[in-house]
């Protein structure tokens, strides 16, 4: 699909979760079923819809663009393709009976579909100077980078999934969140090469925290991150570990840091806003095929509140080991 990702590559409103090789990731990490929808003229591609289906006994059935993805929905060179993409998509999820349909988009569009209010993306450019960088960042946030420093933190590279998950796992199992699988992340980084990154912080010669990060155009978009519980006698972990990432990436040549998405009145949302990043809201559209209400299946939603719970107090290798079928569907 070389045509396709040339034009996610030259379309401005195009992103990272655009690409081809996400259809790949999500059949083969998930079994599910994509499709990947765009207009030609003349034999060149004038817009896109990358699609994909989750079919969940708990979570209903669904069609977005895209799962495991923050942002997506409709690139097209104008208004024209764009409805057309639209209506194909809407046509097929009346066909295929999918509750609703979900466009992740980054922009506001003029469908009148119903948006759901609850997303918010941090983006911000960094400059090629650390010093620059650093006072950026707000005065707690950065006392907290030093204690990390002082407290001997640190990063280094490596291209060990598995390493990265030992981590990763521990750290959303205490949220309470269901891990996917070791093999996801395999193949996110076969298939994303040096488009994809694992920066892992060490503390005496232990990994206590660790982050996948993805790469586009002169973004970095630091994706999946966490720490054990034993970070958080640790000063600064995640200060530093994000500071580190801003830091080696500015050295690299990376001009925008893409803190990706947080739901309002959480941590993640306080951690990015508190560390400089201003929120910009991300207008998620439904259209809604078989559902009469905008579906809900978020952390926040009370009735998943007792699951969350117990799920934080399963062993780690439960959660491990049993994890992954659940997440598959929480794309």
């Amino acid at each position: 699909m070389d045509s396709w990702d040339d034009y996610v590559r030259r379309s401005d409103t195009a992103t990272f979760f655009h690409l081809s090789s996400w259809k790949t990731v999500l059949e083969r990490a998930f079994g599910h079923r994509t499709h990947f929808l765009c207009v030609q003229e003349n034999s060149d591609i004038v817009g896109i819809l990358p699609l994909a289906e989750i079919k969940s006994v708990l979570f209903g059935h669904s069609l977005a663009s895209l799962p495991f993805c923050v942002y997506g929905g409709v690139v097209a060179d104008n208004d024209e393709v764009a409805n057309a993409l639209r209506k194909t998509a809407s046509d097929l999820s009346d066909t295929l009976k999918v509750g609703a349909l979900e466009l992740r988009n980054r922009e506001v569009s003029e469908t009148g579909w119903p948006v759901k209010d609850l997303y918010f993306t941090f983006r911000k450019g960094i400059d090629p100077s650390d010093e620059v960088n650093l006072k950026a960042i707000p005065n707690r946030q950065r006392a907290m980078v030093r204690k990390g420093i002082k407290e001997g933190l640190v990063s280094e590279w490596t291209q060990s999934t598995d390493r990265f998950f030992r981590v990763y796992a521990e750290s959303v199992k205490n949220l309470g969140t269901p891990v996917f699988s070791r093999k996801y992340l395999r193949i996110l980084k076969e298939k994303f090469k040096d488009d994809c990154s694992v920066l892992m912080i060490t503390h005496e010669g232990r990994d206590v925290a660790g982050v996948m990060n993805f790469y586009f155009r002169d973004e970095v978009i630091p994706y999946y991150g966490g720490s054990i519980a034993e970070a958080r006698h640790i000063k600064g972990v995640n200060h530093f570990m994000y500071w580190e990432l801003m830091r080696l990436s500015a050295a690299q040549g990376y001009r925008l840091f893409d803190f990706g998405r947080s739901k309002a009145g959480t941590g993640p949302y306080s951690f990015k806003k508190n560390f400089g990043f201003e929120p910009s809201p991300l207008p998620y559209e439904y259209y809604l095929a078989t559902s009469d209400a905008v579906p809900d299946v978020n952390p926040l939603n009370p009735k998943y509140q007792t699951m969350i719970k117990i799920w934080g107090k399963l062993p780690l290798p439960v959660a491990n080991f049993v994890g992954p079928f659940l997440a598959r569907s929480l794309g």
